[in-house]
């Protein structure tokens, strides 16, 4: 999950100018392995948040605007069961203690991070991304 936000803030910034992001780019510059950047690229691309673009100059870009972009879109994007209701086994007799439990705890909560991840959008990340590297001198092309 975090590798997906991670990889799709990386190409949201590095390809501000218009430019692909390549795999092996955001490869190095995350830590994370390239086959598994791939899958989670595939995903990302299979709901909108990324475009391929093929070719030597080939990579990725997002798919729309970074503050179109909510932090539950790309949660629901990988991995739908994040925010989903949530469901127990119904094959046993429920219980009055399970579902104050659920209708107390877990139904509230669900609500609060839906509602949540839908106030964050991606070019917020990218803000606080580019605050971070200014601090460090890591990236001063963005400060």
């Amino acid at each position: 999950m975090e590798c997906g936000i991670i990889a799709l803030t990386d190409i949201a910034l590095y390809s501000e100018n218009g430019e692909p992001v390549t795999v092996c780019s955001i490869s190095k510059r995350q830590n994370i392995s390239i086959k598994y950047l791939e899958q989670i690229l595939m995903i990302l691309r299979q709901s909108h948040l990324v475009r391929s673009q093929k070719g030597s100059r080939g990579g990725y870009v997002v798919g729309k605007p970074p503050e179109k972009i909510t932090l539950r879109e790309v949660l629901d994007a990988l991995d739908v069961t994040i925010l989903g209701d949530t469901v127990f086994n119904d094959s046993e007799k429920e219980s009055e203690l399970k579902d104050i439990i659920d209708e107390k705890l877990w139904n509230k909560m669900t609500v609060y991070l839906r509602e949540f991840s839908q106030s964050i959008t991606l070019a917020e990340i990218i803000e606080q991304y580019r605050k971070s590297l200014a601090k460090t001198g890591d990236f001063m092309y963005y400060i």
